[in-house]
């Protein structure tokens, strides 16, 4: 199993970013996936769900609105799109195999992460 994220950049409050996680040895549609990111200095927090087979999502009350998960089943990649974006939203992000609203990296396959930085 592998996951390697991409995407990740400075961006001025309000702007928009895509973060993708090309993932092999396993199919992300297959398998419920997690977002999760880490702010410095903080603990790790989900930010969005997305389920197997169905595909059903949720997100974090933080991020409702703004952010959108998606797949791309033939390109094997998980995505996510974030909009509006604010200085509480940096952080590492990272995808992780699995549901995790109480993230641990203990459980599921992680990986390298993606710097995401919102200033102006």
């Amino acid at each position: 199993v592998q996951l390697v994220e991409s995407g990740g950049a400075l961006v001025q409050p309000g702007g928009s970013l895509r973060l993708s996680c090309a993932a092999s040895g396993f199919t992300v549609s297959g398998n419920p996936m997690t977002w999760v990111r880490q702010a410095p200095g903080k603990g790790l927090e989900w930010v969005s769900v997305i389920s197997r087979f169905a595909g059903i999502t949720d997100y974090a009350d933080s991020v409702k609105g703004r952010f959108a998960i998606s797949r791309d089943n033939a390109k094997n990649t998980l995505y996510l799109q974030m909009n509006n974006l604010k200085p509480e939203d940096t952080g590492v992000y990272y995808c992780v195999t699995g549901i995790q609203r109480s993230p641990s990296r203990n459980r599921g396959s992680w990986g390298q992460g993606t710097q995401v930085t919102v200033s102006s």
